[in-house]
């Protein structure tokens, strides 16, 4: 079920989330972390355990990797998952179907689009020239780029900013909780992406974004936007 009631017109600006919204990264942490249980001797880890907490983190991931294993103790682990990720970036991951269409709508919209990501800066750029986007994107924030990060609202209140426009202006879209308690911080509209990770327990309803969408492909269409 897609709500979508009162939309009217593109965003003047479209600001993303990156894992688990524009981008199926499960695969580049999948291979993450079970070059980490290899190293521990354990055996490969199932993508249907991992893939609900890929937007929840390295924490979380490891924690689903390794549930045995104490928090202090897994949290030791960090830069080396970082590390081994930084190695499988890009090598197993792809854009959501309906993605690069979306993007590019919104471009023929006049749109301009960023991403506001919690995964550290420097591995997000990273992905750029990997998928074309070094000069698409308009503004790239990790969640090491300030010193809050989602779900506070400071990195979307600066990308707004520094894009010159207001709030107002702008709509956020995200697969995550967080991504939408930043959102409504912000007083900015937000789309909750219903194709990306979540737990089973999860309720998006609850959240109260503006409008959910289940796919890519629906945001092509300037009525799936939630009006201004």
């Amino acid at each position: 079920m897609t709500a979508v009631a009162g939309a009217r017109a593109f965003p003047r600006v479209a600001l993303f989330d990156l894992d688990g919204t524009l981008l199926d990264s499960a695969p580049d942490m999948l291979a993450t972390v079970d070059a980490m249980r290899a190293a521990r001797g354990r055996g490969p880890m199932a993508m249907e355990v991992l893939r609900p907490v890929v937007s929840k983190g390295a924490r979380a991931m490891t924690a689903a990797a390794f549930p045995d294993v104490p928090a202090e103790e897994r949290n030791l682990w960090i830069p080396e998952f970082l590390e081994i990720y930084e190695r499988e970036l890009g090598k197993h991951s792809a854009l959501f179907d309906g993605v690069d269409a979306m993007l590019r709508a919104l471009e023929d919209a006049g749109t301009a689009w960023g991403i506001v990501t919690n995964k550290p800066e420097y591995l997000a750029r990273q992905t750029m020239p990997m998928l074309g986007w070094e000069t698409r994107c308009a503004i790239l924030i990790g969640g090491d780029t300030l010193p809050e990060r989602k779900p506070h609202p400071l990195p979307l209140l600066h990308a707004a900013q520094v894009l010159g426009v207001t709030p107002a202006d702008c709509v956020y879209v995200g697969d995550d909780e967080r991504d939408i308690i930043a959102a409504r911080a912000a007083e900015m509209r937000s789309v909750v992406a219903l194709w990306g990770y979540r737990l089973h327990e999860d309720d998006p309803m609850a959240w109260q974004g503006d409008v959910l969408v289940e796919s890519p492909h629906l945001l092509c269409n300037a009525h799936a936007w939630p009006e201004r």
